[in-house]
């Protein structure tokens, strides 16, 4: 827990006894504040077969680098390589979507 103490620090977050809390500023301009568990590993789902388990440290890195995406979209951001397709395809597929509900 230590490495999350020091990502408190280093980003300027809040704690609580049971949360890490993440504030961000949201598309809109509004505050807003993400809590996170503190727990060693947090899962998320890709979808209803297919999900990993990551640790609290990453899941605090993604959300502070990519605070308005969806965690499932950020982790894969902050694990990409450059060779890895599967974060590009993720970012393709929301950028064509937006795009069609701009049109």
């Amino acid at each position: 827990m230590d490495e999350i103490q020091e990502l408190i620090r280093k980003y300027g977050l809040y704690e609580d006894q049971e949360h890490v809390i993440i504030p961000f500023r949201s598309d809109d301009g509004s505050m807003k504040r993400c809590f996170l568990l503190k727990r060693r590993f947090l899962r998320i789902m890709f979808s209803e077969d297919h999900f990993h388990d990551y640790p609290l440290a990453e899941i605090i890195e993604a959300t502070v680098l990519y605070p308005n995406m969806h965690l499932r979209e950020s982790i894969l951001l902050v694990h990409r390589e450059p060779e890895d397709q599967d974060a590009e395809d993720i970012i393709n597929i929301r950028g064509e979507g937006e795009k069609e509900n701009t049109d």
